[in-house]
């Protein structure tokens, strides 16, 4: 994440660097945004990443589903009293 900062800040100084009136030389409109893109193209990714790199396939979260269910599905179920109504229609 600190690196996609960096870039973007990278990217804000060199649209500051331009020389060019109004900044419409080539750090000002080329370099300078697209340094800004991939700061935050850098920065979305960071975001959205799992922490510690972990990449579960389906079928891994298949088999850890099944075993919650089945651990969960093994003790004695406790009766539930009747659902009462907590509105009524007049």
């Amino acid at each position: 994440m600190f690196i996609g900062l960096a870039v973007l800040v990278a990217g804000f100084i060199t649209m500051t660097l331009d020389t060019a009136d109004y900044g419409l030389g080539f750090l000002g409109i080329t370099l300078g945004p697209i340094l800004l893109v991939i700061g935050f193209i850098i920065e979305f990714f960071a975001i959205m990443a799992k922490p510690g790199g972990q990449i579960s396939t389906p079928a891994e979260a298949t088999s850890v589903e099944a075993a919650s269910v089945a651990s969960v599905s093994s003790a004695p179920a406790a009766p539930t009293p009747a659902a009462r109504p907590t509105y009524k229609r007049s």
